[in-house]
């Protein structure tokens, strides 16, 4: 592979794997109000802020980091109190007692507005605008479009101070470098060790949320439960070790828990499903950090592919996308080739295409269980000489297409199932 190429592919996954804490869509909506807080110039005195359906449906019932609440309004308020846009995803990691209080105070008095904007330019839209009772500078507003960092607007005092028509067009999305599975497979197979090796962070970072959450009492204890309670039915295996660590992880992320996770194509939980089977079973079986990292990459990388089509936000569950990335980092861990990568692909499309995203929550841990659970039936089936045939729903011979039929189902087909879905969520 050329260089000019990989260094295009390792820009790629430094952007697309990177720190985050807590939920990203309440996060991101904390970041765009940042924005227009600093832009003001002052805390504001009112927030209206819009929203794209599948921003609300992630945001509803996800705890906010380092506050012990749940929702959009805490992260509106601490958006607006002690966010820095410059830390990003990372936004509200100042938060503090008395900076929660202030905004327990904000939200009562009605300061904050939240209301849902029917048609978007994207799945992931974020419109704010703060206003203030000075004179001198009576309002400001942010916009953020197509991923959770990329703002398109920004105004002041009526004012435009940036628009991304005006500019040279790049963002997150079109930068991406185009991907096929044969390249995915090369890159992570013969790019310099000393080229992929900041991979090996994401192990370390998630690891360590979900030892956190292994001890503590975090969204539904899934990790722990099953660490505890489990040997009965999974004994001390692999198998145990994976699924409890990575839902474990999930367990502190979606329970609120002031811990950064290493993200995948905006998600958190998918940067954890990416991850923690990978770095569970490398650890098993004793591999050299090298190996692992290219386990890493490849499960990563297979991720980010997959989401090119996909989209950042969808009506198809993330884990379906992290964890069939997983699967290929576990088949190559196992000593798989390509042909095996491409068969457990195969079978995990087979098997979960369809699992609807009905928000970030607690409960996603069950999901993500699931999914790791998946990832090893169909790396132990690809190992075995199985893959699920062209002859079999969805699956196609090509590797590629394959993965484009199960996309285009997310992203298309499943767009009336995501209305109805958010419906259902707004009107419990």
């Amino acid at each position: 592979m050329q260089t000019e190429t990989r260094n295009k592919i390792i820009d790629m996954i430094r952007r697309e794997v990177v720190p985050a804490m807590g939920c990203t869509e309440p996060i991101a909506v904390a970041l765009c109000v940042a924005k227009a807080k600093e832009i003001l110039g002052k805390t504001p005195d009112k927030i209206e802020v819009g929203l794209s359906g599948n921003i609300i449906k992630n945001a509803m019932g996800v705890g906010i980091p380092g506050t012990g609440m749940v929702g959009l309004p805490i992260a509106v308020a601490l958006g607006a109190l002690i966010g820095k846009s410059d830390y990003e995803l990372e936004v509200i990691r100042d938060v503090s007692p008395e900076a929660i209080n202030e905004g327990k105070k904000m939200i009562e008095e009605g300061r904050i507005k939240i209301f849902h904007i029917p048609c978007t330019p994207s799945n992931l839209h974020i419109e704010v605008k703060v206003k203030s009772d000075d004179s001198s500078c009576r309002e400001a507003e942010a916009v953020i479009s197509g991923a959770h960092t990329h703002f398109v607007r920004l105004s002041k005092g009526g004012e435009v101070i940036f628009n991304e028509t005006e500019s040279d067009g790049t963002n997150d999305d079109s930068a991406d470098f185009p991907l096929t599975m044969e390249t995915v497979y090369e890159f992570a197979t013969t790019a310099p060790f000393e080229e992929i090796e900041f991979i090996l962070e994401a192990g370390r970072v998630n690891k360590k949320a979900a030892e956190l959450a292994l001890s503590g009492d975090y969204g539904h204890s899934l990790g722990a439960t099953i660490r505890k309670c489990g040997m009965t039915l999974f004994g001390d295996t692999p198998l145990e070790r994976m699924i409890s660590l990575t839902s474990a992880a999930c367990d502190a992320r979606m329970g609120g828990a002031s811990i950064s996770v290493m993200s995948n194509s905006g998600s958190g939980n998918q940067g954890i499903t990416c991850t923690l089977p990978v770095v569970s079973y490398a650890e098993d079986i004793g591999t050299d950090d090298e190996t692992k990292a290219r386990a890493l990459i490849m499960s990563h990388l297979t991720s980010i592919y997959i989401k090119q089509s996909l989209g950042r936000l969808s009506a198809l569950c993330g884990c379906v996308v992290a964890s069939t990335g997983a699967s290929s980092g576990l088949v190559y861990l196992m000593g798989g080739d390509f042909q095996q990568v491409c068969a457990a692909i195969k079978n995990m499309v087979a098997n979960l295409t369809g699992m609807i995203c009905d928000g970030a929550k607690p409960a996603c841990a069950m999901k993500i269980s699931s999914g790791v659970s998946t990832a090893v039936m169909s790396a132990m089936l690809a190992m075995n000489g199985r893959c699920v045939s062209e002859a079999e729903g969805i699956v196609a011979k090509d590797i590629d297409r394959t993965i484009n039929n199960l996309t285009v189902i997310g992203r298309e087909a499943m767009l009336e199932t995501d209305k109805l879905v958010l419906k259902i969520m707004v009107e419990k």
